[in-house]
């Protein structure tokens, strides 16, 4: 019989669920602040004067700090456990996100914002790490799914108080709002278990245990994952995330000013609810299916293969977006891209997690993902660079482009199905 989500969380043990809740808040709530930078980026463009191709700059810093920050959160959670890591990246983007909201010229904005790229980057792989180390190898992928699937909540949750507290408050307003996920950290110090994993390498995944460090994990040399057997899946699994995320970010740091910027700008006109409307059904009807399927799909068919059929679909599909005139195509097509175009990345902590071993996991995961991120960095940069001279619809193409080689790095890593963590 197959599980769903909720069959899955009734069959954890309270530990376990709670380890999922933590991660899945801190992926949520790292979306909704990442994300408000997009939302009000036509309101920052008018009152700072920015070009496309500055407004894009800023994103390209903040990807390009969260590559940082995963890579250094990273060898945090493997030497001072995924816990600790975790809450430290939640309260560094959520202080960040509201001291975006006093800026008061570019340079202070750039800054606020590359500090909250360093939490955010770090909240992936410890979150994603701590889950895969607390559940049983035959629901693994479908929790991880479950995670990455909060960042549609997350984006969501953003859209729909970006409008309205923008529209009566202004965009300052909104990152102050940002602040919020901090508070998230202390139910995390008093309610979440260390990974058993962390503190004993040959326990069995079992959280009734206390706490205490890893040495095997604080012994390990980083440079193990650059050697065989593993360097020819840390690269293939990095440029796959990649590519894949300089689509992601290129298309959906864009979406929204591209929404809601005046026709003769290279937009579509909307206003700003119109733009929220539209966000909010690609993110609950696009997003978070993407990500809560593609565990189940990856199950059923394999990694390798619900790769593929993930990011060639996207790949198809976001030239139809570009040409879409009217709402409801927008709509519809909008979110066909979202669900495959953001799946994805449920796939790369499922894998990361099945191909590395547990002394050198968060750090792994923390390179191939967010190191990725740091490169894709330059995406809102390009996208924003290429629609300045020739418009976002032709822009959106090479994101197009970048899921085509996102598929192909998908046939240079192994099919980890069934296979037990190491």
């Amino acid at each position: 019989m197959a599980i769903g989500p909720i069959q899955l969380t009734r069959l954890a043990i309270p530990a376990q669920r709670r380890t999922l809740l933590a991660a899945a808040l801190g992926w949520a709530l790292d979306a909704f602040d990442a994300m408000l930078y997009a939302l009000v980026l036509a309101l920052l463009m008018r009152d700072f004067g920015m070009s496309k191709t500055i407004s894009g700059l800023l994103g390209t810093l903040t990807l390009l700090a969260s590559g940082i920050g995963g890579v250094l959160f990273g060898f945090a959670a493997d030497r001072i456990g995924r816990k600790r890591a975790l809450m430290a990246s939640i309260l560094t983007y959520s202080v960040c996100s509201f001291a975006s909201g006093l800026a008061t010229n570019i340079t202070m904005l750039a800054v606020a914002r590359f500090i909250l790229g360093l939490g955010m980057g770090g909240e992936w792989n410890t979150g994603a790490t701590l889950v895969a180390e607390s559940w049983p190898t035959e629901f693994r992928a479908k929790a991880l799914s479950i995670v990455q699937s909060s960042w549609a909540l997350g984006f969501a949750a953003a859209a729909v108080v970006a409008g309205p507290v923008a529209h009566y408050f202004g965009w300052r307003a909104v990152f102050f709002v940002g602040i919020v996920p901090a508070v998230v950290t202390l139910w995390i110090r008093r309610n979440v278990p260390e990974s058993p994993m962390w503190k004993d390498p040959s326990a069995p995944v079992n959280l009734t245990s206390a706490g205490g460090p890893n040495a095997t994990a604080s012994r390990a040399g980083f440079l193990q994952i650059f050697r065989p057997p593993y360097v020819k899946h840390t690269f293939a699994l990095l440029l796959f995330n990649f590519f894949g995320l300089f689509a992601w970010w290129g298309l959906f740091t864009w979406i929204p000013p591209y929404l809601s910027l005046p026709v003769e700008l290279g937009g579509r006109g909307f206003s700003m609810m119109g733009m929220t409307t539209l966000l909010v059904v690609l993110n609950l009807c696009g997003m978070f299916p993407g990500y809560l399927s593609f565990g189940w799909v990856a199950d059923r068919i394999g990694r390798r293969n619900a790769f593929l059929l993930y990011t060639l679909v996207a790949a198809l599909l976001i030239p139809a977006y570009a040409a879409a005139r009217s709402p409801a195509v927008l709509l519809v097509v909008g979110a066909a891209v979202a669900f495959f175009g953001t799946g994805i990345f449920s796939g790369s902590g499922i894998v990361g997690s099945e191909i590395f071993p547990t002394a050198v996991r968060a750090r792994a995961l923390g390179f191939t993902y967010n190191g990725a991120r740091a490169m894709s960095s330059l995406a809102p940069l390009v996208i924003g660079r290429v629609g300045q001279a020739r418009g976002l619809t032709s822009a959106f193409y090479l994101c197009a482009a970048g899921y085509l080689l996102a598929a192909l790095m998908t046939t240079l890593l192994p099919e980890t199905k069934g296979r037990g963590l190491q």
